[in-house]
């Protein structure tokens, strides 16, 4: 079985956003995380992304949409 390609750290970056969010297919999901496994510059920056985007998920939870909200959103994308 060959090795599968190693992402550059230009690479790794581009898929930072979709690897914070666990939006990548396993496979380039598996090579981001190899990559950082072996690199000192990019793991603290992915790390510092990740904290920052789990402290706004944190925030977001604790806001709450006015009551009939979804409603007015649907009914006006439904108007078009």
């Amino acid at each position: 079985m060959s090795e599968p390609a190693r992402l550059t750290c230009q690479e790794a970056f581009e898929r930072l956003e979709d690897f914070v969010d666990r939006e990548l297919n396993p496979e380039e999901l598996r090579q981001v995380e190899a990559h950082l496994e072996t690199c000192a510059g990019c793991a603290p920056h992915f790390e510092f992304e990740e904290q920052v985007l789990d402290g706004i998920r944190r925030q977001v939870r604790r806001i709450q949409a006015p009551t009939g909200l979804l409603d007015r959103i649907l009914s006006r994308l439904r108007a078009g």
